[in-house]
């Protein structure tokens, strides 16, 4: 489990195919802080296991169906990407509660300065839009920002100029992919809600008890 508070850019040292799946070479530095082998590591949202580690650098598999569903496989070398460690209990949690399990891919649509902030627009396939509402949350890249809009293909966010210094999001443009991921509990309150499980909340419950 992570935040989407981006803590570094690492960069791509090396990403070697092999029958279908991936391994994945990233430098770094503070993600490697108290991080051992097998540890979870939050690549541009998508979550990875360790598998080497050195001093300055640690690699990852990455499966067929992670390639399938994210945009990692888009990745060459050099390229910068966000990293996060998996968070602690003990921590402030600064953004929202993010899996690493990415949704969709989506496409940047268009990016356009506001005063000293940009407001970014991407389209989203209808299978994560379901789950994207005005003011929620959602990860971009694992990037956790607030949703600033929806319209019936995408959403838009404003990101600061602290979020564009400090995560890869300041260098994309439009057409560029992302990878999101929707907030987890809309999930579980559609699930819920149509009835699928057993003895759970339904509309009609939540009607009775004055909720809806």
């Amino acid at each position: 489990m992570f935040t989407g508070i981006v803590e570094e850019l690492g960069n791509v040292k090396a990403l070697r195919r092999d029958a279908g799946a991936a391994r994945l070479t990233l430098s770094a530095s503070t993600v490697l802080g108290g991080t051992v082998l097998g540890d979870s590591i939050s690549v541009n949202g998508v979550c990875l296991t360790v598998v080497e580690l050195g001093k300055t650098e640690f690699s990852a598999d990455v499966a067929l169906e992670t390639l399938k569903v994210t945009n990692l496989g888009e990745l060459s070398v050099g390229q910068q990407v966000n990293l996060e460690r998996a968070l602690q209990l003990s921590a402030r949690i600064g953004g929202h509660l993010v899996s690493g399990h990415v949704d969709a891919v989506g496409r940047i649509r268009s990016k356009k300065q506001e005063g000293n902030s940009w407001r970014i627009t991407i389209d989203t396939p209808a299978s994560a839009l379901r789950y994207i509402i005005k003011k929620g949350s959602v990860a971009i890249d694992g990037i956790s920002l607030t949703v600033a809009d929806v319209d019936a293909t995408g959403f838009s966010i404003a990101m600061i100029p602290h979020t564009a210094k400090l995560t890869t999001l300041g260098a994309k443009h439009a057409g560029d992919s992302v990878n999101l991921e929707t907030d987890l509990i809309g999930k579980y309150v559609e699930k819920l809600l149509a009835g699928r499980v057993e003895g759970g909340v339904s509309l009609e419950l939540l009607q009775k008890n004055g909720f809806a």
